[in-house]
């Protein structure tokens, strides 16, 4: 059986990334419209005529789309932050729980996780879930990206001027941002792992085009009971047995490494947790490594398009 599929953005990052996992399947039909995307009636007929669409718009524009669906066949996976902690989508992330996957297959509408939640709540929903970190807690978390997660102004931003040295950007090469503290990533964050007070969050963007590390740092000893590193690996571990894309490194690995490259999962769809941290001190320090184009955005969306359609999970991922 063929399915059809249309992807309403398909000129932005994430909506070409996801047109490039598609287009090359046998078991998918995509709907084109070219030039004709801008047109208002050609976006409806084609929203309300595919078995699923993809939305990778503008908050505002994406509310408009789901607005144009008069159907209620039509299954919708939406990339913006507009409904991610919204009544009635169904959170993309397939590894937050046992069942979440189940939840996603059988919704109509899902909200495609964003990049940096999409690590810090891998790490921290388990351990809020086991009790280990109190839910009422008070969490930093820190993180840095490549900047193609910044859309087509920081991608112009930071790559080389044409014509001009490799080196000659119009960025630096590295730089804190979200300085206000009223980031539009962290109402997800706090919701999906399940704490009660808004987390701290502090992203930096890199002068390199995709990858990303997030990090919480954790004073054990203020912990209930200060759990030692080992617990705090034994949840992960637990948690994550048997997921497809998601893998927690085994302490040996973790402590021999001396440095972590954010670039190191480009191209997948896979996530690798690291727990870092001496086995006899009293501090931790939690690390997600993954692609932000890949777990992060466009992979997420096609392995959510995959349970969505009742296909394998990991169609067209491997």
């Amino acid at each position: 059986m063929t399915h059809t599929i249309f992807i309403d953005g398909e000129a932005g990052t994430t909506g070409l990334e996801i047109r490039e996992r598609l287009e090359a399947r046998a078991d998918l039909e995509l709907i084109l419209l070219g030039d004709r995307r801008r047109d208002p009636a050609a976006r409806r007929e084609a929203l309300n005529a595919a078995d699923a669409v993809i939305l990778c718009l503008p908050d505002d524009a994406a509310i408009e789309a789901v607005g144009m669906i008069d159907n209620t066949t039509t299954r919708v996976i939406d990339a913006s932050t507009a409904f991610r902690v919204a009544d009635g989508w169904t959170y993309g992330f397939a590894e937050m729980d046992a069942g979440q996957g189940a939840a996603i297959g059988g919704s109509t509408r899902v909200s495609n996780p964003g990049c940096y939640p999409t690590g810090f709540i891998a790490l921290m929903r388990p351990l809020v879930n086991a009790g280990i970190v109190p839910a009422d807690r008070f969490v930093t978390v820190n993180a840095v990206s490549g900047y193609s997660g910044g859309g087509k102004s920081m991608i112009s931003e930071f790559e080389a001027v044409p014509g001009s040295s490799p080196r000659m950007t119009k960025a630096p090469a590295f730089r804190a941002y979200g300085l206000s503290q009223h980031h539009k990533h962290v109402p997800e964050m706090t919701r999906h792992t399940g704490l009660t007070h808004d987390v701290m969050f502090a992203p930096a963007v890199g002068s390199y085009r995709q990858g990303m590390l997030v990090e919480v740092p954790l004073h054990l000893a203020s912990l209930p009971g200060s759990p030692s590193i080992e617990v705090l690996h034994g949840a992960l571990a637990e948690h994550y047995a048997g997921a497809r894309f998601v893998e927690v490194a085994d302490l040996e690995t973790t402590e021999a490494m001396t440095g972590i490259d954010p670039e190191g999962l480009n191209g997948t769809n896979r996530m690798r947790l690291h727990v870092f941290g001496d086995r006899t001190g009293s501090q931790a320090r939690l690390v997600a490594l993954l692609d932000n184009l890949g777990k992060g955005a466009s992979g997420a969306a096609v392995q959510n398009l995959n349970l969505m359609l009742g296909l394998r999970e990991d169609t067209g991922l491997t």
